[in-house]
């Protein structure tokens, strides 16, 4: 099986051992993304609808440079600091999926990087 790394300018530079994305045949695994402005390399300021906004627009670039788009996702894995903050994070997800929609997982962690609010990762399946 090959593997290829994926990255773009739009999403954050890896702050670790690790691919931003990786596509292994026909599918696309996205790391983890958190509210990191791919510009400035900082955490953005803002409420969990503006970090999560943030987070679709890293995991969109890097969706992109793989030929990818949020319809190909099939599975999503939602990390929320607090659950609490559940039904405005969903809210802006909504906004990027349409049915059929991906599987996913929600849960609430005790702590994320940078001290996100919000991270999410996803599978998409690549044409």
């Amino acid at each position: 099986m090959t593997k290829q790394s994926i990255s773009s300018d739009g999403a954050p530079k890896a702050i670790g051992p690790y691919s931003p994305a990786v596509r292994a045949g026909n599918l696309l695994f996205v790391s983890g993304q958190v509210p990191i402005d791919p510009a400035t390399g900082n955490m953005i300021d803002g409420d969990i609808a503006a970090q999560s906004r943030r987070v679709f627009e890293n995991i969109g670039a890097l969706l992109e440079a793989a030929g990818a788009s949020f319809a190909s996702v099939v599975r999503t894995t939602v990390f929320l600091a607090d659950m609490n903050d559940f039904a405005a994070m969903n809210a802006v997800y909504g906004q990027y999926f349409t049915e059929p929609y991906p599987a996913r997982a929600t849960v609430q962690v005790a702590r994320l990087p940078k001290d996100a609010r919000v991270e999410i990762d996803v599978i998409a399946v690549l044409e």
